[in-house]
């Protein structure tokens, strides 16, 4: 069994890459949604299941940060699943992603919201 050669042209005239590559650039990208889902459910249970706090507002602020950092990884996940695969048909290096800040720093925010609401219960 041969695999192909990841160098060879394409109709287009962009390299046709080894479909592990591309395999593996689905897969990340997979997660990224995986994580945004996760997300999304955490959003709506806090809104939906956890009783109010007593400070006003800090349920929802909790829920809606969740949920808004599921949409932002969602739309980032995608448009780096194209640029890594536009990367990899041009022979060009992979590119960097603002995934992994933005998700740390939404976590840590959303962390800080979870310990404020418990501590103030």
């Amino acid at each position: 069994m041969t695999l192909p050669n990841p160098a060879e042209e394409s109709e287009e005239g962009e390299e046709e890459i080894d479909y592990r590559f591309t395999l593996a650039n689905e897969r990340t990208f997979l997660a990224w949604i995986r994580t945004s889902f996760g997300l999304l459910a955490g959003g709506v249970a806090v809104h939906t299941l956890v009783q109010p706090f007593r400070m006003a507002g800090l349920r929802r602020a909790l829920a809606m940060s969740c949920i808004a950092l599921a949409v932002i990884v969602a739309v980032g996940a995608y448009g780096h699943w194209r640029r890594v695969g536009a990367a990899m048909r041009n022979g060009e290096p992979l590119p960097n992603t603002i995934m992994v800040p933005i998700l740390s720093l939404g976590i840590a925010i959303v962390s800080a919201l979870a310990c404020i609401a418990v501590l103030l219960r």
